[in-house]
């Protein structure tokens, strides 16, 4: 579960509302009351205090890299597992690090940094987005009886564990058909391969499954996986 910075900003937000409502009671346990008007009462800097701290001085707040436009949309789309609630260096073992199933068409597996971060800050795949909960979503096209459809629905990966899954690069014909007699597919987190008729998704695009700096990369699929690496 991804928590934005929205949602962090509201945290601190409510922290400084807490500090102004203890404010507010011990002057109204001490004053009189007749005769106060709220702005006798109420001190807003102690919210202005805490978003402050939060922007200044966050673990997770930093200059944004503005050298062109693909270093900004990168470390805009750019996902960290570390920070408060979240892991250590020292702490993050093998499994947390390592490439999981689920992080197809969600977070890019090229783009990581090499050293003690890696696999801690990630990067979001090109067309993945964070869902009102916070999870992560991916695009993907609905096919019925095999006809390849327009329509396009986004699935957490809880979602989309059950479904049959064929890759963007499916053999189509005209009329969008599959059809190749068994077509390459993803199943319960799985690749094998299925009839046309038991496909319900496909992928929007081959590059859903990295960054949007890794897409950049000709000839990805070719690319020795050091050097896709080394960006």
């Amino acid at each position: 579960r991804v928590r934005c910075v929205g949602e962090m900003a509201e945290n601190q937000f409510r922290v400084g509302l807490v500090r102004v409502e203890r404010a507010v009671k011990e002057r109204l346990s001490m004053a009189e009351s007749e005769g106060l008007m709220p702005q006798d009462l109420i001190n807003a800097k102690p919210v202005a205090a805490a978003v402050k701290e939060f922007f200044g001085s966050s673990q997770l707040s930093q200059f944004m890299d503005q050298n062109n436009p693909l270093s900004e949309i990168t470390h805009k789309r750019r996902v960290f597992a570390l920070g408060p609630g979240g892991l250590t260096r020292e702490r993050a073992g093998f499994e947390v690090r390592d490439v999981h199933p689920t992080h197809y068409g969600r977070v890019c597996p090229i783009e990581t940094p090499e050293g003690p971060n890696i696999g801690l800050i990630n990067s979001l795949a090109a067309y993945a987005r964070t869902n009102q909960y916070g999870f992560l979503e991916s695009p993907y096209r609905v096919v019925k009886e095999g006809l390849v459809t327009d329509e396009i629905v986004f699935l957490s990966a809880i979602e989309e564990a059950d479904h049959v899954i064929a890759q963007a690069s499916a053999t189509m014909n005209d009329k969008k058909v599959l059809i190749d007699e068994l077509v390459a597919v993803r199943h319960l987190n799985e690749f094998t391969v299925k009839a046309p008729e038991d496909v319900t998704l496909m992928d929007v695009s081959p590059k859903q499954v990295v960054s949007v700096a890794a897409s950049l990369i000709p000839f990805l699929e070719h690319d020795d996986a050091n050097r896709a690496l080394m960006g």
